[in-house]
């Protein structure tokens, strides 16, 4: 603190900071990275931050102590933001993103008729994950897949791809939907979800040798 009033002084008012601070975080970085609990936090930590510059520069006479604060909060808030939206997911997590979180106990048309009931009943995150746990289970009773534990959607892409290139093409965006639905926490869509039924489609009727 010492080294602080020993500097020279830097004007920073409440108004200001709050609006710095609401401009940064209403990048579309940070307003495409979650859903409405993302958005409330970040307007809660700008009250918050705004009541606190208010506290630290109405006792501190040059606000430099609020603006260090300010900038620490605002790292804070957008290592948060990028860490909802995957962007610093250690590749360590991406391994662990298997399509199946356990051995696969129940048949392609099994998980085709769980996703419909899903669906039907609204719940898109749930319908996609288990759509794409039908696409993959009828590409491996088909025997365009080996039967291995702990393959992720884009390692399914890759591998299917190789054995049948006509499936790239539809498996490409299911397996985005997939990882940002289930691990991303994006949320479920009637568009998303029909991106996955496409996929499970071209798995059940695409020619393939094998």
């Amino acid at each position: 603190m010492i080294l602080f009033l020993q500097e020279p002084p830097v004007d920073i008012d409440r108004e200001r900071a709050a609006r710095e601070a609401a401009e940064e975080l209403s990048k579309s970085t940070y307003r495409d990275s979650g859903g409405s609990l993302i958005q409330k936090a970040i307007g809660k930590v700008l009250d918050w931050i705004g009541d606190l510059l208010n506290s630290l520069t109405g006792s501190s006479p040059n606000g430099h102590a609020g603006l260090a604060m300010l900038i620490a909060l605002l790292v804070l808030v957008v290592l948060v933001v990028l860490w909802r939206a995957g962007v610093l997911r250690t590749s360590r997590r991406v391994k662990s993103q298997a399509v199946f979180d356990t051995a696969r106990p129940a048949s392609a048309a099994e998980y085709r008729a769980l996703a419909e009931r899903e669906a039907a009943s609204g719940d898109y995150a749930l319908a996609i994950r288990s759509r794409f746990r039908a696409c993959v289970a009828e590409l491996t009773e088909r025997t365009v897949l080996d039967d291995r534990a702990g393959r992720t959607a884009y390692e399914v892409v890759a591998d299917a791809s190789r054995i049948a290139p006509v499936l790239r093409e539809p498996l490409q965006p299911a397996a985005l939907v997939f990882t940002e639905v289930v691990y991303g926490n994006r949320p479920g869509t009637p568009q998303r979800y029909a991106a996955v039924v496409a996929a499970d489609d071209a798995a059940r009727t695409a020619r393939v040798a094998v």
